[in-house]
């Protein structure tokens, strides 16, 4: 396959010098691993104190990795994105909500946002986190299968009834949708609500996708088993695929409660398994759909690669790549630009309510090998070739 992702001119077409130097500027400062520990615990301590530091914030690091503060505000990015083939998924970032006003706050977004996927081309996805629709607690005590008590109970039939109004208006308004995954020990009560959800919702076309982290090595047995019972009961996949994000959270939690890591030993094998779902779901593609979310140039290559080999079209309409806004353009744009299917994840909302997804970003960014490096190195080539 022609190495495509050394072309920085497509990467960056889109950047004017000062944002070129601004992202520039942002991954060096990522790239120095005790600056991103100061410089977080300064922002929450700003952010807790209520100094007035959202201009500052919104004015850097903010409308680097976010599309706006509304989806009003998001349109811009949307439709500059899209006259370069790369469609957007609007991914409304408050995390980490308790109580049951900002929950059904959460549900009346999402439908909000699948109204307005409805009507514009370049937002082929919705998505939404399971935590945003109910408590991390909730969805823990369901999974280790504890006894919920009454008051739970009717807490938890108003988190299936928010995942089951949100898939059927996605069924009625043929949108796809996407939910993401998150801890592994919450994960098997989501996983379940997302099965039953494609039961009843992806009968004649994949709208409900799933997420599987596969820096966990249960999670090809897993999808072998999804298969399984979708080709008993008749009805399709959809599965985004990613590395995963809470790596040292899943080690520490594992180690403090004596259980064995859901991890994988090393990045190899992570990589492998990653890898190897693909080859998988695409050996199966008439059952399965991908959503491909990977920073990985090896495994875009590799799925470029056995959609070539399988005769596949670069636009197959059931596979797509996906990155995350702000990180990785020269794998988005330049798979766009021969064709393939793109959808980069535009994180948005109040920017006080977002950092703790920003600041989640900037420490994954520090501890994932070469990541924030070769970020930097296109950005350098880029700036000698306009002569910045």
């Amino acid at each position: 396959m022609k190495r495509i992702f050394e072309d920085t001119t497509t990467a960056f077409a889109l950047k004017s010098d000062s944002e070129l130097e601004r992202a520039y500027f942002l991954f060096k400062m990522i790239a120095n691993e005790p600056l991103v520990r100061i410089g977080t615990a300064m922002t929450n301590f700003a952010l807790k104190a209520h100094l007035p530091v959202d201009g500052l914030i919104r004015a850097t690091v903010f409308d680097h990795f976010c599309g706006g503060v509304s989806e009003k505000d998001c349109m811009p990015v949307v439709d500059k994105m899209y006259e370069k083939g790369v469609s957007s998924v609007l991914d409304y970032s408050v995390e980490g909500q308790d109580d049951e006003d900002p929950l059904d706050h959460a549900l009346a977004k999402i439908l909000e946002i699948l109204d307005f996927v409805k009507l514009k081309d370049g937002i082929p996805f919705a998505v939404f986190k399971p935590t945003g629709y109910g408590r991390l607690a909730l969805f823990t005590k369901v999974t280790e299968g504890q006894p919920l008590s009454d008051k739970e109970q009717e807490e938890w039939k108003r988190v299936v009834n928010r995942f089951d109004i949100t898939c059927k208006k996605a069924h009625d308004l043929g949108v796809s949708l996407l939910i993401d995954a998150e801890e592994s020990w919450m994960q098997s009560a989501a996983d379940e609500l997302v099965e039953d959800m494609m039961r009843k919702y992806n009968k004649e076309k994949t709208i409900v996708f799933n997420t599987l982290q596969m820096y966990r090595w249960d999670r090809m047995e897993y999808l072998e088993n999804l298969y399984a019972q979708a080709q008993k009961e008749g009805y399709k996949i959809g599965v985004k695929t990613v590395r995963g994000a809470y790596m040292e959270k899943e080690n520490e939690r594992a180690e403090e409660k004596g259980y064995k890591t859901p991890i994988c030993a090393t990045k190899k094998e992570t990589d492998e398994n990653y890898d190897t779902c693909t080859k998988y779901i695409l050996d199966r593609i008439d059952t399965i759909s991908l959503f491909a979310g990977t920073h990985n140039e090896e495994s875009s290559y590799y799925l470029m690669d056995l959609m070539a080999e399988k005769g596949l079209k670069p636009n197959d309409e059931r596979i797509w790549f996906g990155q995350l806004y702000g990180m990785s353009d020269h794998i988005s744009f330049n798979l766009a630009a021969h064709g393939y299917n793109v959808a980069k994840y535009l994180p948005f909302g109040p920017v006080r309510d977002v950092m703790p997804y920003l600041i989640r970003r900037a420490e994954e960014n520090t501890s994932v090998a070469g990541q924030t490096s070769r970020e930097l190195n296109l950005l350098k080539q880029e700036r000698k070739r306009r002569k910045i």
